[in-house]
């Protein structure tokens, strides 16, 4: 089979639900596309990792629970900090200044039919970029996202957290990497519905700021490994 191409865009600094718009819209054009040619293969769909990086917001799967945001909503107003629901999977988490989200709009049925897989995947991805660092990254049994030290109670910590959805084996939704993300924010949220593991930052492990265009090229380099695919900017 022929490598998928994904195409890559920055959209910057961006509101949460702006964000959260594009990509709704470039998943019903894709979803929309496969209806009108059921029978072509491959899918005749386009596949897109959209980074960004967002105001400081909270926020929360189709699965979490309220009691894991331990602010009030006056509280949040007075912090400056957003709040929303959202429709991917996951309990609650933290974007904001310094975190590199990667927003993953592709067609798995030109790669894979496996969700599981599919996290898997990202993951790697996620490993491979913070080896580049000397920083080992690994999974946690049970629990999505990337961690250092996961079987160590006392040092567990998670360093980039993921919540996807899917339609018609089409992906939205992502990971989101702590870069320079200043850490203080997810003091008042129980993050990911876990109480008894800490969350960090790439440029707390090395101890020096890291530069997140660096991070992201990193990134794309390993995104086009593990998914075998060929990946190029916007135009």
């Amino acid at each position: 089979m022929e490598k998928q191409e994904i195409i890559v865009r920055d959209l910057g600094k961006i509101d949460y639900q702006e964000a959260w718009d594009y990509q709704e819209q470039l998943l019903k054009e894709n979803v929309q596309l496969k209806a009108q040619t059921p029978n072509q293969w491959p899918k005749p769909t386009t596949n897109y990792l959209l980074f960004c990086e967002h105001p400081p917001v909270y926020t929360l799967g189709k699965s979490g629970h309220m009691e894991n945001l331990l602010l009030s909503q006056e509280e949040l107003e007075q912090q400056g900090i957003g709040f929303v629901p959202t429709n991917r999977g996951g309990d609650i988490t933290f974007h904001g200044p310094g975190q590199i989200v990667g927003y993953p709009i592709i067609d798995l049925e030109n790669f894979f039919t496996d969700i599981g897989k599919y996290l898997r995947y990202l993951e790697e991805v996620v490993i491979r970029t913070l080896a580049e660092y000397g920083v080992t990254g690994d999974r946690s049994p049970g629990e999505t996202g990337v961690w250092l030290d996961p079987h160590d109670k006392a040092k567990a910590r998670k360093i980039c957290a993921m919540g996807v959805r899917c339609s018609r084996w089409v992906t939205m939704h992502g990971f989101a990497l702590n870069v320079n993300t200043h850490m203080n924010y997810f003091d008042n949220i129980i993050a990911c519905g876990i109480a008894d593991k800490q969350v960090t930052s790439l440029d707390k492990e090395v101890g020096h700021h890291v530069p997140e265009e660096e991070v992201k090229a990193k990134l794309k380099k390993h995104f086009a490994e593990v998914f075998n695919c060929d990946v190029h900017d916007y135009c």
